[in-house]
């Protein structure tokens, strides 16, 4: 009866010791967890995605030790992102991001509560995704990088690169939600310098070489490409339809005159989501996204690459290259 007893004693006492580590793991909190959705890739993300994450060290959350984070990205195929945001918020998560405006409304159509943080270079007001910069209301807040409104300095940039009277064209994405605007703020630009525009769409790859061809055809002088998630998810094959073509082309982003592009006029994404980690940080420790209002860049930046204008033959003009932040060599 003794050994009966003792076995059962002991029997009890191990799963006792054996449940004691898994109660001390149930009261500790668990890590929160972000969901990442973005209308672009990785590959395009891979170095904001740096220094987003150096902004969240820096406020005490450290993937895979103090936080989580759930990644998804539509790779420019916006029609996936309503069912990426749906799954992220079924998770769920603590704080949405979103990359690129489509991706912040599809996050705003699918949750009500959870706070979401975007970047967009589309007004956020005009957008429907808050109702002010400096109380943004609901659980919505970010960046705006006021993208698409920069196509206008863009062109006078272009103007300088072209002879007098020379086509320029214009490329944009019709199913991006800012392409109409893109195009009529780009068209009542050129009115005004009495620039001829010449305004191509693509919303895919085949569309994209379609593009070219037609500009090569009307003899455009240089390309403007319109902001716009998917042509960043394909800035690899405009850079090399550029360069076959010898088209002379401005972006709106760094990465692309860093991956061989000629110039890029705009926001440094880098600083965009440095400032998104800092926001999600915040949120994290209890912030409310009404409390924190939509930002803007304090500094725009003109980036060239010296390597490709010598390879299009083109010489840039002294005016031009006394504006550039930087030159790539």
């Amino acid at each position: 009866m003794f050994d009966l007893r003792r076995r059962e004693f002991i029997t009890l006492l191990g799963g006792a010791a054996a449940a004691w580590p898994l109660a001390a793991r149930a009261q500790q909190p668990a890590m929160p967890l972000i969901g990442f959705l973005d209308s672009a890739s990785f590959e395009m993300r891979r170095n904001q995605l740096v220094s987003f994450h150096h902004s969240l060290n820096e406020a005490g959350y450290v993937e895979g030790r103090s936080l989580a984070i759930e990644y998804r990205y539509a790779d420019g195929q916006y029609d996936r992102l309503p069912a990426m945001a749906a799954d992220l918020v079924h998770r769920p998560v603590a704080v949405m991001v979103a990359g690129g405006p489509n991706a912040a409304l599809a996050a705003k159509a699918a949750t009500a509560t959870i706070p979401i943080v975007f970047e967009s270079g589309i007004d956020p007001v005009k957008l429907g995704l808050v109702t002010s910069f400096n109380r943004p209301g609901g659980n919505v807040t970010g960046m705006y990088l006021f993208a698409s409104v920069l196509e206008t300095k863009r062109l006078e940039l272009a103007r300088e690169l072209v002879p007098k009277g020379a086509v320029i064209a214009f490329l944009a994405n019709p199913t991006y939600p800012g392409a109409e605007t893109q195009i009529t703020d780009i068209q009542a630009a050129a009115r005004a310098l009495g620039q001829e525009i010449y305004i191509l769409k693509a919303s895919n790859e085949g569309e994209i070489d379609a593009a070219f061809t037609a500009l090569v055809q009307r003899g455009a002088g240089a390309l403007l490409v319109g902001a716009d998630p998917f042509f960043n998810t394909r800035r690899d094959k405009l850079i090399a339809l550029a360069a076959h073509h010898a088209v002379p082309t401005i972006y709106n982003w760094r990465e692309y005159t860093v991956a061989g592009g000629l110039m890029n006029y705009g926001t440094n994404l880098v600083d965009v989501y440095r400032q998104l980690g800092d926001y999600t940080g915040r949120i994290l420790k209890g912030a409310k996204p009404v409390d924190l209002p939509v930002l803007q860049p304090t500094k725009l930046q003109l980036v060239i690459n010296l390597k490709t204008a010598k390879t299009l033959g083109l010489e840039l003009p002294a005016k031009v290259l006394a504006l550039a932040d930087e030159v790539i060599e």
